[in-house]
């Protein structure tokens, strides 16, 4: 599908990995609680400048995203990926999906085993009936899908978290990508 592979049996392998790629660099971060759970942030700021939206909220949480869509590195995870590597991804507010798709020397997409799907149908499910609702949970959102904890409502709800979803089915064609494969169960 275009993308470099690499895989590791630990997030802390992942994250030396990572680490060790970057010196005076200028990353950009879309919302992760895999790379949050990999202490990402703290590792690449000794060297580099990492621009990070999750460090903030409110008006600062923009702020912060826009910065990170014009860093040369950018750095997501992935809400489902399937077997033959399709990548889907649900947003609310969008620097995700816009990070992932242009602008950036590399783009590299960190998850755990718990996002591989069978297929797309299977992973769209994932992405709509487990990750949202849990991240819309986990964010203290009183959307129906939160507050039940079940499934996606399509809820028209303002504080709906899914509002764009993106199915990659290749590599974006003049940026080079890497899918980092940790073979541990991350993120939501």
């Amino acid at each position: 599908k275009g993308y470099q592979v690499s895989v590791f049996k630990t997030k802390e392998d992942a994250a030396d990995y990572i680490a060790g790629l970057f010196d005076g660099d200028i990353i950009g971060f879309g919302d992760s609680l895999t790379m949050t759970q990999m202490d990402l942030y703290n590792r690449l700021s000794e060297k580099n400048i990492v621009k990070d939206p999750n460090q903030y909220s409110g008006k600062r949480f923009l702020a912060a995203a826009k910065e990170a869509l014009t860093a040369d590195y950018f750095f997501t995870s992935v809400n489902a990926i399937t077997k033959d590597g399709v990548i889907i991804n649900i947003d609310c507010t969008g620097n995700r999906i816009a990070g992932s798709l242009f602008g950036h020397k590399k783009v590299f997409y960190i998850f755990g085993t718990n996002k591989i799907t069978e297929d797309m149908e299977s992973g769209v499910f994932r992405v709509r009936n487990v990750a949202a609702p849990l991240n819309a949970k986990r964010l203290n959102y009183k959307t129906p899908c939160a507050v039940k904890g079940d499934k996606c409502y399509d809820c028209n709800s303002p504080a709906r978290i899914c509002r764009g979803l993106l199915i990659q089915y290749r590599a974006m064609d003049d940026t080079e990508s890497e899918a980092i494969i940790i073979e541990e169960e991350l993120g939501i």
